[in-house]
């Protein structure tokens, strides 16, 4: 399905796009909107050019409002509740709409629902059986990810998403999360991360194949961080023929940073 976008006069729809990750959302009215239909035609032109306004259910399904009634749509089994879908058994366009709208992102899929980030407070969309504090995009992190620590601006790799709150999560010491003092300007419902610091790794030379690197990750000593005292670090193009790569120029896993990490006392 070609992802689209809505004309001027229809609701803007979200800047990311749906990647897998929960993807942040602001509050919205929900409005009848439109999409371009141009090249369209019959039911898939109508599904477009007609202005509808399409509302999730608790159950997976989609209440459709359009000029000619109000219809629920059932996106997994493609069927609705309106005459051309019902009797005719057609793919209506009512059908058609709602997988237009779950693709633009506009809507969650019939696995998802809308909750919001235990971070920023913006609404997002996540699997209906996910437990536990959510991330929207911004502040979720995926193992092996290059992060840099806030409080000491140490470079560190992700290692594992605990999932839990960092008021239920404790250290090797015993110490919830917390409780540390350098955690004090993080919410205490963050999800926590498990993560090892960059200059504990051996140097790119060092690494002769990828199970080396992956056997230095399990052995480093692993460190524990609520969520929003991590911020992602973004990879640059290194220069090929001077052999440098990713943020700093130091290779994202090879690099070294100075100062003390200031962690030593949240050992997972």
């Amino acid at each position: 399905m070609t992802h689209t976008r809505n004309t001027p006069a229809s609701e803007a729809p979200p800047a990311d796009t749906r990647a897998g990750r929960p993807h942040l959302r602001q509050p919205r009215v929900r409005r009848q909107r439109t999409f371009p239909a141009e090249g369209y035609e019959g039911r898939a032109y109508r599904a477009r050019a007609e202005p509808m306004t399409v509302r999730p259910l608790r159950d997976g399904r989609y209440v459709v409002e359009s000029e000619g009634g109000t219809y629920v749509v059932d996106a997994e089994r493609e069927t609705c509740t309106c005459p051309d879908s019902a009797i005719r058994g057609a793919r209506c366009k009512h059908i058609r709409r709602v997988a237009i709208e779950i693709e633009s992102g506009l809507v969650p899929a019939p696995d998802e629902r809308e909750r919001v980030c235990a971070v920023c407070g913006g609404l997002m969309f996540a699997p209906v059986d996910q437990d536990g504090p959510a991330l929207c995009d911004r502040h979720d992190h995926d193992p092996g990810d290059l992060v840099r620590d806030r409080e000491t601006g140490a470079l560190l790799v992700v290692v594992d998403r605990i999932g839990d709150r960092a008021d239920e999560v404790r250290t090797g010491e015993g110490r919830l999360v917390s409780e540390y003092e350098t955690n004090a300007a993080y919410g205490d419902h963050e999800p926590v991360f498990a993560v090892v610091y960059v200059e504990s790794l051996p140097a790119g030379d060092a690494v002769d194949d990828f199970g080396t690197w992956v056997d230095a990750l399990r052995d480093s000593r692993r460190y524990l961080f609520p969520a929003s005292r991590l911020t992602r670090v973004e990879l640059r193009a290194g220069d090929e023929e001077g052999g440098k790569s990713g943020e700093a120029d130091a290779g994202p896993y090879s690099g070294r940073t100075s100062g003390t990490t200031g962690a030593e006392t949240q050992r997972a």
